[in-house]
Order: C-alpha cells, then sequence, then structure tokens
C-alpha cells in the first residue's frame, strides 16, 4: 500500500467508523449470527499473491458488522461497559499510525512522561492518595496477577521467584465469593494454587468480615500455612457489593498481609466525591486498580494500577537483560519493569484525550446520570407485580427476576428467567448478563455506556416486561 493509498483508505476507514457510530441503534445488540456463520464466510487457504484492498474492505463490509456484538450499543447494559468514546477512537487511530513499542523510557519518552502525568491527574479526579505511584496496565486482570504474584515474592522474601516454589510454606490468598474469576486465575497462575484461596464469609450487604478474615488468618499460621495477602473488591461483578476497606485493611497492616483493592468497574465513581465514602481506607491498601476502559470512555485496554510503594512491584517483575540497558536508567522510569509484558502500547494517548476532552465536570455528569438512570430503571421494574429486585441498585447495576405467580419452585423460576433473558437478547433491542445469587438464576442490568440516554433505559424497562408478559402467555 502506498502513502496516497494509505490516505485514501484512511479516508474511508474513518467515514465507515463515523457511519457506524452514528447509525449503531439500528443493529441488534447481540449478534445474531450462529455459531459457524463467519467461519464458513472466511476462505478455508490464505491468499497466494495480495488482494486489491477495496475488495478486503468490502469483505469487511459483508462479514463483520453481522458476526460483531455491539458493544458501543447505548442499550449495552451487559457485563460492564467497554466504552470507546470518539476521542479515544481518534487516539487509537493516532497510536496505530505512531505504532511505537513503549517499553523503555527511552523507546519514546512522550509515552512514558504523559502516563506519569494523567495517571497523576487520575489521582486528583478520584481522591487517592497523592503520593502513591502509578502504571497503565492492559486490563485489572493483569494488576491482579502482578499484585498477587507480589504478595507471594514478599511473603517468601523473594525466594519464590529465585528458587521456586517447592519446599517452600503453603502460601494462603483471602478475599470473599463476590470477587472477580481474574484473582481465581491469578491465585493459580502464581502457582498458590486454588485451594489455598480462602473465602472470607461476608455481612448482608457482601462486605468482608473483618473478624471473619482475622480469624481465618490466625487458624492459617496455626496450621503452618503462610498468609500472604488480601483481595477487596469495591463494586463486585456479580452484585456489584463492595468490602469496607478501613477494618480490612487495619487487620492486613497488623498481620503484615499485603492488601490490593480491585475495582475495576467501580473506581470511575470515585470522579465524584460523593461516592469516595466507598474507597475509605484505601491508603491502608498495598495498590488498588480500576478500569477507564470500562466507565471513563477510554478504548480498552487501559487499567490505571496505582500502588502505595511501587519497590516491591518492580523487584519481583524487573528483567533488565543487557540489551535493554540505558544510559538515563537512574533518571527515567521504565515502565516494562512494572508488569508482566515487556512491549508496552502508547495508552496515554487515549487517557489524556478523553480526559481533556470531557474534563472532570464532564465525566461526572456522565456517571451521576447513569446512576441516577439506573435508579430509575429499578424502581419502574420494582412497580410491576411480577417482578422482583434482588439487589437494590450499587451505583448503576442493579439484579432483578421475573416471578410470575404461576411458578413456584425455585427450579421453575430459575429456568423461566434463564428463557426470559434469551428472549430478551434474541429481540436485540437491548442485551444483559444473567447471575446467579444463592442458586438464584437473576438478571443482571448494568447503565453505563458513554453515549447511554435516559430514554434508552427507561425504554428497555417497558420493553423487558413487555417480552416477560408475551412469555408468560406462551
Amino acid at each position: 500500500m502506498t502513502p496516497e493509498q494509505f490516505e485514501h483508505w484512511l479516508t474511508v476507514g474513518a467515514n465507515w467508523s463515523a457511519k457506524y457510530r452514528k447509525e449503531i441503534e439500528k443493529y441488534p445488540v447481540r449478534s445474531s449470527a450462529a455459531p459457524g456463520d463467519t467461519l464458513a464466510a472466511l476462505p478455508d487457504m490464505p491468499p497466494l499473491e495480495g488482494e486489491d484492498f477495496a475488495k478486503i474492505f468490502a469483505d469487511f463490509e459483508r462479514i463483520v458488522p453481522p458476526g460483531l456484538t455491539h458493544w458501543q450499543h447505548p442499550r449495552f447494559f451487559a457485563y460492564f461497559p467497554g466504552n470507546s468514546s470518539m476521542p479515544s477512537v481518534l487516539a487509537e487511530q493516532l497510536t496505530a499510525a505512531i505504532g511505537g513499542v513503549c517499553m523503555l523510557w527511552q523507546t519514546s519518552p512522550v509515552a512514558t512522561e504523559m502516563e506519569i502525568r494523567v495517571l497523576d491527574w487520575l489521582k486528583q479526579m478520584c481522591g487517592l492518595p497523592r503520593s502513591w505511584q502509578a502504571v497503565i496496565q492492559d486490563s485489572a486482570s493483569s494488576a491482579t496477577l502482578a499484585a498477587v504474584i507480589t504478595m507471594r515474592e514478599r511473603a517468601l522474601e523473594w525466594q519464590g521467584m529465585k528458587h521456586g516454589l517447592a519446599g517452600q510454606p503453603a502460601l494462603r490468598i483471602y478475599c470473599t465469593r463476590y470477587n472477580h474469576s481474574s484473582v481465581d486465575k491469578a491465585v493459580r497462575l502464581a502457582g498458590i494454587g486454588n485451594a489455598n484461596q480462602v473465602t472470607v464469609s461476608t455481612d448482608d450487604n457482601g462486605a468482608m468480615s473483618a473478624d471473619a478474615l482475622r480469624n481465618s488468618i490466625v487458624k492459617d499460621r496455626a496450621k503452618g500455612f503462610l498468609p500472604a495477602g488480601v483481595i477487596a473488591v469495591i463494586g463486585g461483578t456479580t452484585t456489584g457489593y463492595s468490602d469496607k476497606l478501613r477494618p480490612i485493611g487495619k487487620v492486613a497492616e497488623q498481620e503484615n498481609l499485603y492488601l490490593h483493592v480491585d475495582a475495576a468497574w467501580a473506581g470511575t465513581a470515585m470522579v465524584c466525591p460523593e461516592h469516595r465514602e466507598l474507597i475509605d481506607g484505601l491508603e491502608l491498601a498495598d495498590s488498588y486498580v480500576f478500569n477507564p476502559h470500562k466507565w471513563m470512555g477510554v478504548n480498552f485496554d487501559c487499567s490505571a494500577h496505582f500502588l502505595k510503594d511501587a519497590s516491591s512491584l518492580v523487584r519481583t517483575m524487573s528483567a533488565t537483560p543487557d540489551y535493554l540497558s540505558t544510559t538515563h536508567a537512574s533518571d527515567v522510569t521504565d515502565f516494562c519493569n512494572w508488569s508482566i509484558p515487556l512491549g508496552r502500547r502508547f495508552r496515554a494517548l487515549k487517557l489524556w484525550f478523553v480526559i481533556r476532552s470531557y474534563g472532570i465536570t464532564g465525566l461526572q455528569r456522565i456517571i451521576r446520570n447513569h446512576i441516577d438512570w439506573a435508579q430509575q430503571a429499578a424502581k419502574l421494574l420494582a412497580g410491576f407485580p411480577e417482578f422482583e429486585l434482588l439487589i437494590e441498585p450499587q451505583l448503576s447495576l442493579f439484579v432483578f427476576r421475573h416471578r410470575p405467580p404461576n411458578l413456584t419452585s425455585a427450579n421453575q423460576l430459575n429456568k423461566h428467567n434463564n428463557r426470559l433473558l434469551e428472549a430478551i437478547n434474541l429481540d436485540g433491542y437491548m442485551y444483559l448478563t444473567p447471575t446467579v445469587i444463592d442458586d438464584t438464576y437473576a438478571l443482571r442490568m448494568q447503565v453505563g455506556h458513554v453515549d447511554c440516554e435516559r430514554k434508552h433505559v427507561l425504554d428497555s424497562i417497558e420493553r423487558i416486561k413487555q417480552i416477560a408478559d408475551k412469555l408468560v402467555d406462551t
């Protein structure tokens, strides 16, 4: 492709992108493709010779949109949002054109220093401890894995990465049943093993019990285990529940355990001061992560990983072969030593574009609207006699089920709500995902798309009722 052709196809791609975002509501939110549809549209063998790009782009338009679940649809209420605001899209286009691998300061000084600055902005915006240090990871999953490995090494006085885990005492990691599945994976991948992942009991609001945590630690020490760390959650994925950081932090501090806080989704809400009670006691933690790529309008991947003292993480993650040595090493930050991958993208640019485009007040307005609309939606839904709220709105997330009077057993209700969810998603008007709470199958709705409006939320509640009524009649 020549520079002139590149310019032409950039324009074509930009026009397609703008039209797609403008007309996105015409698509069903969840893809209606059947298994194998895309495979059938793709040749079995790669082309021997290069093809004309006009043909490639035509195939893109023919094959790709039908196989997409449209995450940027304003009625995407499933999972958590994967927001991609327009300023962030522009930043990603520029980042792709630059094509930098920003592993060291010297491989692109602007990438490192902009990352330092925009993360400092986030600390100010969210009321986080100003003395903390930070790095952009690809996801909260990676940040949690890095935290768990750091817990392991700190507990073993860095002998695990030197000699391996054989012969070392069995480590223990403490969390609740409301932790994200990435915690389970991190404990497994760190070599600690899920059998050593201790599930601490919770109170009626889903928060970890500090007394139960302390008791578990004391019992484990008496049995010869080596407690290593605690993972708390703010805004749990399935329920939106949050742990109380101050009592947990005091236990972790007294027991000399590393405390990591996973606020992947809910952390963005801290831009609004009225929600910062959720992170009261954060100064007692060792690390904290949230994803601007969920609720702040920043493209995936962009996860903000904050640390009280980065030295333990850097000691655990550093690898400095001769080919990575630099003349400015003592004067700069090389973020490749703060994360698992060596290669790093220029992620700070999209965060810089988004914060500058919306400003603090613009982001606050979006978050407050989402929370307000979720509360209105939950109230509207609860007003219908056959619907029941299982979890009141936690920020912008709530959980509900349909309970028609002719269905009385738990098994019947679970099957009915499973059918309801599938009917809602096949309808294409919106997209929801399920959760299971104490063996109760339920529907989970989370308002969080940057372009969502009040009508998208409340009209969806009316549509849910219509679909449920029709399902009961059939």
